[in-house]
């Protein structure tokens, strides 16, 4: 439901692409589509309208190319897209790995209580993290804006990593401080009183949450390098982090939990290390390829003095993150009036265990989808930024310019809806596909999943609302990278923010109700 809310807006925003005035209007959401002219230059030249010729090249208006760079290719979304994916799944996969070590470690009734303790510390952990996401958002598109609008060793591009580090650095060390004070009243909070009655289980996860929780700084600057890095068309350095992490986790997870018989403790002390160890690797391959001093202003602040035009300063940067805040809180507050409204229904535990399987095997899915929108983050502003900043200096110039008039700027505007188009087409391919994969796990096989009978026979109806929910994450996905790549930030926020408010109600009476469990997906 959420996402048909959203799906709709997004994709008539998308479409509006033919009409010009959509792509760069500050105010503009959705606007009646205009008939397309075909004007020569000549026409346009002696009209009353300015054209590209008149820009002055090094003066206080923008030049614009000509022509646009060349689409990307297949070989190129594929190239970015597949190491993006093994970021994406980097953190879940920490998780994993100290979930297995403890689980195979140690006596029975122990090893048990610890990996009960380990779900919801980990998706805590994991969900403080998720939830500073939109500093990566911010990151990726405001530096891949900056490099197309001036180029990639300009001061206003490296404003922004600069920017986006020193934010990180303080965000992770509030969220620090928050977790090492309060983890244990709001993981009490959220497993409920009954669980965190069990002996030992409330204490086991509030240990794992504060072990982790030293991590949280190097963790948000190591998300804002990897988006910097992204935005400059680079998914491969960034799994330098990845391998470094994967290792010392392994190793770390086999000396103090095998070994040292630390358990649970031992597992965050490894994952903390490696995710320490995962930054420390990254920030000199970063310094090199994002700034030209090779210095990210991390401990001294020299740069600050330097007003470069176009340079991102705090509060730009934050006031570009902020509406994406509301996509990330709407997201999570959906799952999270799901799963409640699931346990209130009738027929528990099956009820609640059918909504849990399906809703692991979506979040599962979900990073193969998720990429798509990097990719149209990364690869649409080189095509939409510069038309952007030539039809804003063109407007200021003369309040009656018209972009329906403009040759060359209609031109990047044209290409710009071409790749939004095709990344929506791979997208609704590449969702058809997995959608159709994942929804046989439960239909068919729900035996791999669950030994429960009477939990396989609850899961078969719950396949075809998997499938439709797989198959719209993507254009989903897609509509959310090309509205951040085009700016339309309040536009998205509102969706999200309308959604986040008629979706709880709509749930709250399935569970008043009594509903089924697939009303709820």
């Amino acid at each position: 439901m959420k996402r048909i809310f959203f799906l709709t807006g997004a994709l008539l925003l998308i479409v509006s692409g033919g009409n010009a005035e959509a792509f760069v209007g500050r105010n503009s959401l959705i606007k009646n589509v205009i008939v397309r002219k075909k004007l020569s230059v000549r026409a346009v030249n002696n009209g009353d309208q300015p054209s590209v010729e008149d820009v002055p090249r090094g003066g206080g208006l923008s030049s614009l190319k000509k022509q646009p760079d060349p689409l990307p290719t297949m070989t190129d979304y594929r190239k970015f897209a597949l190491p993006c994916l093994a970021l994406w799944v980097a953190g879940p996969l920490l998780s994993l790995i100290d979930t297995s070590f403890v689980g195979l470690s140690g006596d029975a009734s122990m090893s048990a209580t610890q990996v009960a303790a380990l779900g919801p510390a980990t998706t805590f952990i994991d969900g403080a993290t998720y939830l500073f996401a939109f500093l990566n958002v911010a990151s990726t598109n405001l530096y891949s804006s900056a490099r197309a609008q001036h180029g990639e060793e300009s001061d206003p591009a490296e404003s922004v990593v600069r920017t986006a580090a020193r934010v990180a650095i303080l965000s992770g060390i509030g969220l620090m401080i928050l977790l090492q004070k309060f983890s244990r009243p709001l993981l009490a909070l959220y497993i409920g009183h009954e669980a965190a009655d069990q002996p030992n289980l409330l204490n086991w996860a509030t240990d794992y949450v504060k072990i982790r929780a030293f991590s949280m700084p190097t963790s948000l600057l190591l998300g804002v390098l990897q988006a910097c890095l992204l935005g400059a068309k680079d998914s491969v350095t960034p799994l330098i982090a990845v391998a470094y992490s994967t290792v010392i986790n392994i190793f770390g997870d086999y000396i103090c939990v095998t070994k040292l018989g630390m358990g649970l403790r031992g597992a965050a002390i490894a994952t903390t290390l490696a995710q320490w160890a995962s930054t420390l690797a990254l920030l000199g391959p970063a310094r090199k390829k994002l700034v030209r001093d090779h210095n990210l202003g991390l401990m001294t602040n020299k740069h600050k003095k330097i007003k470069a035009e176009g340079a991102v300063t705090g509060r730009s940067f934050l006031a570009f993150a902020a509406p994406v805040l509301t996509l990330i809180l709407g997201k999570l507050a959906a799952f999270g009036f799901m799963t409640h409204s699931a346990a209130g229904l009738p027929g528990q535990p099956t009820t609640l265990a059918s909504h849990q399987i399906i809703l692991s095997i979506f979040f599962f899915i979900s990073p193969f989808l998720e990429v798509i929108s990097q990719t149209a983050q990364t690869f649409l502003p080189p095509f939409f930024s510069p038309v952007r900043e030539h039809v804003n200096a063109m407007k200021n110039k003369d309040a009656s310019y018209d972009v329906e008039t403009d040759v060359v700027a209609k031109k990047w505007l044209d290409t710009a809806l071409i790749v939004s188009t095709r990344l929506l087409g791979i997208g609704i391919v590449v969702a058809s596909f997995i959608a159709t994969l994942v929804s046989f796990i439960p239909a068919f096989f729900g035996n791999f999943i669950t030994s429960d009978t009477i939990v396989q026979e609850a899961v078969k109806p719950l396949a075809k609302y998997l499938w439709a929910g797989a198959f719209l994450t993507a254009p989903v996905a897609v509509s959310e990278g090309v509205l951040l790549a085009r700016r339309e930030l309040p536009f998205l926020a509102s969706v999200y923010v309308i959604s986040t408010i008629v979706l709880p109600f709509a749930l709250l009476e399935i569970k008043k109700q009594s509903g089924h469990v697939s009303q709820i997906w």
